[in-house]
């Protein structure tokens, strides 16, 4: 019987294989695509705490930074239309993500990220050249479409080529190009806001298409997946590829299971539709609850508004722009020791563990917050090591996102989802990511401005629900061949089962109810 709370990877084919150079290389070209996610993460709030910017496009809240004493730090920056600059980006993304679905599976993975990478190109072009609000709106939408097609299709790119022994850490190669993408646009920030004249943001906002056309030039070099090839009837070209990316001639049997998830796939006429059937509930609930979690850790909070957050409590432009960038270093290196890890040590492990860490972090931050400005928020520089301790405090709490929730919540719902119904479920995940991120930071300086230092408490209560729901629910993946899953979740439910009825597995036959969850598995 497993342990409570997860499951070993029993029963399970071992498939022959190594770990190539040409799958190494693969998925790095293929993980490039979390750039453009990344540096816009870190653009945007960079952008949002300079000056000229401000001056430009919200006059309001440059005079409440610079000439108004009266209002309430929490309260500085609180503006809808600032807060939708941000946001809709990731409105655009959500509605993208589900036209993804389509391209995705109908015409493969590596087409949907050049769309993506085309799109993003043209948003960061228009951004760059902006003249007035709306023109930022634009760009960020075509921003936000771009996205859309480079989440749905990245993850589930580097889940497929990946050998299952290393599918954790490959995968995971996406997260590491997020976090370089944020600290990228943090250094930039710190240095175009020191340009002469007020230009730099359009460095910033411009300096998007860099990443864009890395992804957009990388799509074109990639392969498909062998999965991706089968699903499309390239039977032949899909067992040479196999072959390839694994690096030995005997890839019959996992060429086998690849062709029999396919003829499964092909059965099901509608997989959106299937998406509610008993058997996928499980999947399903996964795919919605592991990002709308990952956005209320508060790690948004953090990145997207670092700058602003820094500068709100008293640290000036420039070390607010420095303090980002800081935080942006340890998210790399956190990143990396997640890389290490998820393959040795699991992925329950890491969600739990990170849990602890940012939770420990969010009350301290809240306490030194409420002693320092209270409730009032009165204006005023915070001393030195006061400053210090902040933001160490908040290094440390992305570093327990950046090796837990950040990276895992792309990881495991990519892995998880049988072949018949993997893209419509991906799109699925990449929208609620989407539309919970988009909720967040439409409100969050609202939110600051209402609920002051009480705002990480917010955050740390539902990292409690999180990492009760995590050792309760999630089967631990690793280990598990990506088209074997199913038999991973089999043993979870049986094992959840075992513990209600308080049952061995024999006995659970003679459970009406029992047999009727069975029979739907």
């Amino acid at each position: 019987m497993p342990a409570v709370g997860g499951i070993e990877p029993a029963n399970v084919k071992a498939y022959p294989g190594n770990l190539t150079s040409f799958v190494t290389i693969t998925c790095v070209v293929a993980a490039s695509g979390g750039l453009i996610f990344g540096y816009d993460i870190g653009i945007s709030g960079g952008v949002t705490s300079m000056d000229s910017f401000l001056k430009k496009y919200f006059t309001s809240i440059y005079e409440r930074v610079h000439a108004d004493t009266s209002t309430n730090l929490y309260c500085k920056f609180n503006s809808l239309m600032l807060m939708l600059f941000t946001s809709s980006l990731y409105l655009a993304a959500l509605l993208a993500s589900l036209v993804a679905s389509s391209v995705t599976r109908i015409f493969g993975r590596r087409l949907s990220m050049l769309v993506g990478g085309i799109l993003f190109c043209i948003g960061a072009i228009i951004n760059g050249f902006a003249e007035a609000l709306w023109m930022l709106i634009v760009g960020r939408m075509l921003l936000g479409f771009g996205i859309g097609f480079a989440n749905q299709s990245v993850p589930l790119y580097l889940s497929e080529m990946a050998p299952y022994q290393y599918r954790g850490a490959l995968n995971i190669g996406f997260q590491l190009s997020i976090t370089i993408g944020i600290l990228v646009a943090n250094v930039l920030n710190y240095f175009f806001a020191k340009i002469k004249g007020g230009w730099g943001w359009r460095l910033s906002l411009g300096g998007a298409v860099v990443p864009a056309l890395i992804i957009t030039v990388g799509s074109l070099l990639l392969t498909d997946t062998p999965n991706s090839m089968i699903e499309r009837g390239q039977f032949e070209g899909a067992k040479k590829k196999l072959i390839k990316i694994r690096g030995v001639e005997n890839v019959d049997e996992e060429y086998e299971d690849l062709v029999a998830a396919s003829e499964a796939a092909k059965k099901v006429e509608h997989p959106w539709r299937s998406l509610l059937q008993p058997t996928y509930r499980p999947h399903l609930a996964m795919a919605i609850l592991i990002p709308f979690f990952q956005q209320l850790t508060g790690i948004n909070l953090i990145i997207f508004y670092a700058p602003v957050l820094f500068k709100t409590i008293g640290f000036g432009s420039d070390a607010s722009l420095m303090s980002a960038v800081i935080t942006g270093l340890f998210n790399v290196f956190a990143t990396l020791v997640s890389i290490y890890g998820v393959d040795k040590w699991g992925r329950r492990f890491l969600f739990l563990e990170g849990g602890l860490q940012m939770l420990i972090c969010q009350v301290a931050v809240a306490a030194f917050f409420g002693v320092k400005l209270g409730v009032g928020g009165e204006p005023g520089e915070l001393p030195k090591w006061y400053a210090i301790v902040v933001v160490l405090l908040i290094c440390i709490f992305v570093a327990g996102f950046a090796w837990s929730w950040g990276p895992l919540g792309w990881l495991v719902p990519s892995e998880i989802f049988p072949l018949e119904i993997r893209s419509a479920a991906q799109s699925i995940n990449v929208s609620a990511n989407m539309i919970f991120t988009f909720l967040i930071a439409q409100v969050f300086l609202t939110m600051l401005c209402h609920m002051k230092f009480g705002l990480f408490l917010f955050f740390a209560f539902w990292v409690v629900v999180m990492s009760i729901f995590i050792y309760f629910f999630l089967p631990e993946t690793k280990g598990v061949p990506i088209e074997q899953m199913a038999i991973a979740w089999k043993n979870q439910i049986l094992h959840r089962l075992c513990i209600l009825y308080h049952s061995d597995d024999d006995d659970l036959h003679a459970v009406p109810h029992a047999v009727h969850i069975m029979e739907n598995l």
